[in-house]
């Protein structure tokens, strides 16, 4: 049986921890939350006291963090990972973080005959508790074959964009795309329903006509049109309007970096920015729609 050590337990990292215990992999845990260890040892994971305990003798170590910042301390910091990972291991990090970043600590890991992937997902909290993940990989077609049966235990679709960091492009693009969806959609249901529609209606209406995205089919951003969804529990859980933000500044800084034009994606960027500086940082990014109709504040 493979060991895997499993470091961040968020939102998308615990259900995806929980996913490979369900697949009956040896799992050592580690993370700042106590609550979500817990979770974790409830399920028949070990419980860690350190990052460096979690990934002793680990067959894969795979870590799902918040940002650049939190991957490189947790690999290359004064108390990093690197030096603790066992010879054979493969290193898969599934954090949406800067390519440059992705490929910094892939140089590192080879400097020590060690493999990483770059392997960000798409799919939110509820692809991550139903084990329906997308997995958008940077790396070696070897390693991918190698890491296809774990990542199978959490996702259903599994693309090799290209080299180290390449799924960590793929994943910037797809996000922007996605904060671009979420606003428009957010700003067309508000125009109906100030004008009197039902935004169920609305949304039946733009789901089977040219407006179709996937905003309105699977995450809705009005409050109670959809009852699975963080719109219709106060915006609560899913994904937080300050790792949108975040996602969204990476695409800003690849687009300055090779020259590309992004204006609906800076727009979209100012306008989140504007949401978490009202207060909503911490609030799903579907959240957005408050923007435009403080009655759902």
């Amino acid at each position: 049986m493979s060991h895997i050590a499993f470091i961040g337990l968020g939102n998308m990292g615990a259900p995806m921890a929980l996913n490979l215990c369900k697949a009956n992999y040896a799992l050592r845990v580690f993370d700042l939350s106590a609550v979500a260890l817990q979770t974790l040892a409830d399920a028949g994971a070990t419980v860690c006291d350190s990052a460096q305990q979690a990934v002793q003798d680990a067959d894969y170590v795979i870590t799902m963090l918040p940002a650049s910042r939190h991957v490189e301390e947790v690999y290359l910091g004064a108390q990093g990972i690197l030096p603790s990972i066992a010879d054979h291991a493969l290193i898969i990090d599934c954090s949406t973080i800067a390519p440059q970043t992705a490929q910094k600590v892939a140089q590192a890991a080879n400097a020590r005959g060690l493999s990483m992937l770059d392997a960000p997902v798409s799919g939110g909290t509820a692809g991550a508790q139903a084990g329906t993940l997308t997995f958008m990989l940077g790396g070696a077609v070897a390693e991918l074959e190698r890491a296809r049966p774990v990542l199978s235990a959490m996702g259903k679709t599994i693309f090799h964009a290209g080299a180290v960091g390449a799924g960590q492009t793929a994943k910037i693009c797809n996000n922007m795309l996605l904060g671009i969806l979420m606003v428009g959609t957010a700003e067309a249901l508000n125009l109906g329903v100030v004008n009197g529609l039902d935004p169920q209606v609305l949304s039946e209406i733009m789901k089977s006509s040219s407006g179709s995205n996937w905003a309105l089919h699977h995450y809705n951003p009005y409050p109670g049109v959809m009852p699975s969804v963080p719109a219709s529990r106060h915006y609560t859980g899913g994904f937080g309007v300050d790792l949108m933000r975040k996602d969204l500044g990476l695409a800003a800084e690849s687009a300055l970096a090779n020259n590309a034009a992004i204006p609906l994606g800076e727009l979209t960027r100012h306008l989140y920015t504007l949401h978490s500086q009202a207060g909503a940082g911490s609030l799903d990014f579907s959240s957005i729609i408050q923007r435009f109709n403080t009655a759902l504040l």
